[in-house]
């Protein structure tokens, strides 16, 4: 681990995997949450911690390297359902590459717990870990011009769902109604670093999409 000084009141620090990121971006938000740390910001990458706006960087660079940061912090965040259509048009790619059948890609997927890692590409796009490097997969040789609005997809280790239409060349496995970004809602991003997610298989005509009730931060199927 690598704690970095940027600019005058902002620290990086740099972990050597993504596990260990989470793992520190979990401690971090403990830390804060516990009135142990002051801080404006935290922004969590594949790799890194970067701390926005401490009071005191030089100091907490150097009781950052004293910290001991539990790995199960990592799963200790918010649990989010979401249904899940298993329609995507790389459903059966992905099964090739993986050596299995469609369905045992949706057995896979779905009985998995994913994890925010970080955010990025675009307001409301999650990159979401859990499958891990068995499951790995490339991004697809011609990206598509445009990837429907809830398209969920798979790259490298990483899960993420389009939350609009745009360009882009992850391997598509399904899609989902649940409204990934919308400015009336506070929080405007459904998802966020931290937050543990498990998809749902849905059958057509037996779910039900986002209700204002619950925000549309937890969906069920019957």
């Amino acid at each position: 681990m690598r704690a970095l000084p940027v600019g005058e009141d902002s620290l990086l620090i740099d972990l050597e995997t993504p596990r260990e990121a989470q793992a520190m971006h979990a401690e971090v938000v403990r830390r804060r949450d516990a009135g142990l740390l002051t801080l404006r910001e935290i922004v969590p990458g594949e790799k890194t911690v970067l701390l926005y706006g401490v009071p005191d960087a030089e100091r907490l660079r150097a009781e950052v390297s004293r910290w001991t940061v539990p790995e199960s912090a990592a799963d200790s965040g918010p649990l989010l359902e979401i249904p899940v259509r298993y329609d995507g048009a790389d459903l059966s790619a992905v099964a090739q590459l993986w050596g299995v059948t469609e369905d045992e890609v949706v057995g896979v997927h779905s009985g998995i717990e994913h994890r925010v890692a970080f955010c990025g590409f675009a307001p409301g796009f999650a990159y979401m870990t859990g499958l891990g490097d068995a499951f790995r997969v490339p991004r697809r040789d011609a990206p598509r011009t445009s990837v429907p609005k809830g398209s969920v997809a798979l790259a490298g280790a990483y899960t993420g769902i389009y939350p609009r239409s745009s360009p882009g060349g992850w391997q598509l496995i399904g899609t989902t109604q649940v409204p990934l970004w919308d400015m009336e809602r506070e929080p405007a991003a459904l998802l966020s670093p931290g937050t543990r997610v498990r998809f749902v298989p849905e059958e057509p005509s037996k779910c039900t999409p986002s209700s204002a009730e619950d925000g549309g931060r937890r969906v069920r199927c019957p």
